[in-house]
């Protein structure tokens, strides 16, 4: 509640500082740099995952845990420093960027399980409503932007990221294969006479921390009619995630300290700028994966032991926005 409070108030400032310096500051050709700052709203669309891998199983997983982000809506505030036209002259910038996402559900949890010794098929699957209870993220980024041609710029630069997911799946069904007597690691196909029942209330929940470090560039173009377009692409294999599995019924806790996977961000921007103003329109393509670490196991809430185990976190999400940036 804190973190939406101030968001608020940080939304709130940045639309008052938009309509100010748009209505009553004066331009000022003599500058090279310029700040501008305003506010962001938009929705965020994809899944967040959490894996198990398994020790003596023939499946590529042991666990996987599906939460959908379908859709999210999110509101922020963006920061820019840089050169007022890029296409002049080599130069600095950087942007910061905040983001939080308004609470409700975003579609549904599945959960599954491929706990058989003898083949890969599918053995236990639950499918409940989620939740998304708080999203937040903080990206900030600095670099060099370089005219090339008097045709283009491009920014390479560096970049650092933060973000926090929580979710809780409840209600739903679930659908366990009848394990065979003669050989408990062994289980009959999941659509045999399936043990079945339904579910009530909160049964999961999950939180995800990403800390991400990564290197990127960006190509733009200054278009006719006070257009322009940039193309954007991050990529790095330094990112850390701490995830917190808490299973209600069973008062079972895993926690994963993840690391490595693979960082990817593609991403384009249009706008339009109409004096002090400029409208935007953002979409990036946010992937990491191939995460693996440590996981450890609490039936207290206190006390975690360590798993034989590997963990792992993965997302896929769609990031869509719209911005009003004022320019001073």
């Amino acid at each position: 509640m804190k973190n939406i409070t101030f968001l608020t108030v940080l939304v709130i400032i940045t639309i008052f500082f938009t309509l100010h310096n748009s209505l009553f500051c004066q331009e000022q050709p003599s500058r090279r740099y310029e700040l501008s700052i305003g506010p962001q709203f938009g929705f965020t669309h994809g899944q967040v995952l959490e894996l198990v891998y398994p020790e003596y199983t023939p499946s590529p997983l042991l666990s996987e845990l599906r939460w959908d982000v379908k859709p999210m809506v999110f509101y922020g505030a963006n920061i820019n420093f840089g050169r007022i036209d890029p296409m002049k002259a080599l130069g600095f910038f950087a942007s910061f960027s905040i983001k939080a996402g308004v609470p409700g559900d975003t579609g549904i949890m599945e959960d599954r399980d491929w706990m058989s010794m003898e083949n890969t098929s599918l053995t236990h699957f639950s499918s409940h409503t989620n939740k998304t209870n708080k999203f937040y993220s903080l990206d900030a980024e600095a670099g060099i932007s370089i005219p090339v041609l008097s045709l283009f710029y491009t920014k390479p630069f560096i970049s650092a990221s933060m973000m926090h997911f929580s979710f809780t799946g409840r209600d739903g069904y679930v659908k366990y294969a009848r394990q065979k007597q003669d050989n408990p690691a062994a289980y009959y196909p999941i659509d045999d006479r399936p043990d079945t029942y339904t579910l009530s209330g909160d049964c999961i929940n999950y939180t995800q921390d990403w800390l991400l470090f990564a290197f990127g560039f960006k190509l733009g173009r200054q278009l006719p009619a006070n257009f322009s377009f940039d193309l954007s692409f991050q990529i790095s294999p330094i990112s850390f995630c701490v995830g917190i599995d808490e299973h209600i019924a069973r008062k079972i806790i895993f926690h994963d300290v993840t690391r490595w996977g693979l960082f990817l961000e593609p991403g384009a921007r249009l706008s339009y700028t109409l004096e002090r103003l400029e409208f935007s329109f953002d979409f990036a393509w946010r992937k990491i994966f191939n995460t693996r670490g440590e996981t450890y196991i609490s039936y207290n809430k206190e006390n975690y032991a360590l798993t034989g185990g590997e963990g792992g976190a993965a997302m896929s999400i769609l990031n869509s926005s719209f911005l009003v940036m004022v320019h001073f």
